[in-house]
């Protein structure tokens, strides 16, 4: 899949655990997780929004595109 989910590093950086975010921005800790492997095929912006709002960041230091190609 060439959307990478970084949620897992951005976590790290923040020390913050899946199950504080969960609590923050109102989802289950479950549903973290599934962002987290990146075993999901779509984000409500709100909820990126609440993620990036919670984390101090941008929707950039959590998704990455790559290539299928290695281009």
């Amino acid at each position: 899949m060439p959307i990478i989910v970084n949620l897992d590093v951005m976590l790290a950086k923040r020390k913050m655990r899946s199950k504080e975010l969960a609590e923050r921005i109102g989802i289950t800790e479950q549903n973290v997780s599934l962002l987290k492997s990146g075993k999901v095929k779509g984000i409500r912006f709100d909820t990126l929004e609440k993620i990036c709002e919670v984390l101090q960041c941008q929707p950039g230091d959590i998704l990455a595109f790559e290539s299928e190609t290695g281009e």
